[in-house]
């Protein structure tokens, strides 16, 4: 994408809508708007004809939805998909299936008189645009993989065997292309792993339905996290996009606490808020993961993790559909091993089998 401006072809069945995402990437000197159609039929002949890097596709449309301009497309021609969708619970499941079909991301769908003059929004839209179109032709890799696997999980990523392991607990931190890239990792946990929570970034509609979708292909139980809830072994706990989650003592055990206090180092749920309360409450008997996303949230957390005795893994740059978060921590010395996304499964499991580190 050197010289050249990212190409993008908006398919929307809104014409504010296509108006306001037109004038919003338009402010952005490495984006050109290519073309515009009112839905999936149009946007087929559009995207044949001009090629674009990267299409914004609106989930509901007449004639053809987004899910099927996915099924028609996706890893046939290069070019990559950000999602239009609503912050509602069906737009939320629909949005979930575009992106376990090969989707890039998701924006939140724009609305007459909200999001045209939000800030955050273009900002958010622009990062998503461009590192789709850094990443295309990366989803559809990723999702062939996982179909050709066995035993729900993906190639190269066999579920692992029974882990006799007590008394640890395994912290992921991630963001950008991290639905994509949590539906083909999790499975690989056998159904008796220790315990695992997730700090994904995403909009309080959609947590629910994520942990319900990863639920069904993990043996791993998947849940969203509550207020109080026990941390249980071989289950793993998504962090609500409305609160940040921390772990915290209880009596012998540990249990979560959702906090809906201010965003941290621009998000809530926030990584570095999840992170450092493990390092109050267990950093000995901790594994943090940092994995694909923008910006830098989780190495401060991580930082203090490190020093307090905990085991810190990076997804590498290589399976990174996003190279942010896990190049901020191991910019800053905290990771111990960056390892690929095949590997992160096995090298978790090794270290909840090993002794305590002591901290630094």
């Amino acid at each position: 994408m050197n010289a050249s401006k990212v190409r993008v072809l908006i398919i929307d069945d809104s014409a504010v809508v296509r108006s306001i995402l037109k004038g919003s990437l338009s402010q952005h000197p490495s984006i050109e708007v290519v073309g515009q159609a009112a839905d999936g039929i149009e946007g087929l002949k559009q995207i044949k004809a001009l090629r674009p890097d990267v299409c914004t596709l609106d989930v509901e449309m007449p004639r053809m939805n987004g899910l099927e301009v996915l099924n028609r497309v996706g890893g046939k021609l290069p070019v990559a998909f950000v999602m239009c969708s609503t912050l509602t619970q069906a737009g939320a499941q629909t949005t979930l299936e575009a992106l376990q079909k090969g989707a890039f991301d998701y924006v939140a769908k724009p609305q007459q008189g909200g999001f045209a003059g939000d800030a955050r929004f273009r900002r958010e839209l622009h990062e998503k645009v461009l590192a789709a179109a850094r990443a295309k032709g990366r989803t559809r890799k990723l999702l062939r993989a996982t179909a050709s696997g066995s035993e729900g999980a993906s190639a190269g990523l066999r579920r692992l065997p029974p882990n006799k392991a007590r008394g640890w607990i395994v912290a992921i931190g991630i963001s950008c292309g991290g639905p994509q890239t949590l539906y083909e990792m999790l499975p690989v946990f056998p159904s008796d792993f220790v315990p695992i929570v997730i700090t994904q970034h995403m909009p309080a509609a959609f947590t629910g339905s994520f942990a319900k979708h990863l639920d069904q292909l993990c043996a791993m139980d998947v849940c969203e996290g509550q207020d109080g809830m026990p941390i249980e072994h071989g289950k793993i706990y998504i962090a609500p996009g409305s609160h940040h989650m921390e772990i915290i003592r209880r009596g012998m055990g540990l249990g979560l606490k959702l906090d809906d206090g201010p965003e941290v180092s621009g998000h809530r749920p926030s990584v570095d808020v999840m992170f450092s309360s493990l390092a109050r409450t267990c950093p000995t008997r901790c594994v943090a993961i940092i994995m694909t996303g923008m910006g830098r949230d989780g190495t401060a957390g991580m930082q203090i993790l490190r020093r307090a005795g905990a085991r810190t893994i990076a997804q590498d740059e290589a399976t990174s559909l996003v190279y942010g978060m896990p190049k901020a921590a191991v910019a800053a010395g905290c990771v111990e091993r960056s390892v690929p996304l095949s590997d992160i499964p096995k090298v978790a499991a090794e270290l909840v089998q090993g002794p305590a580190p002591v901290a630094s």
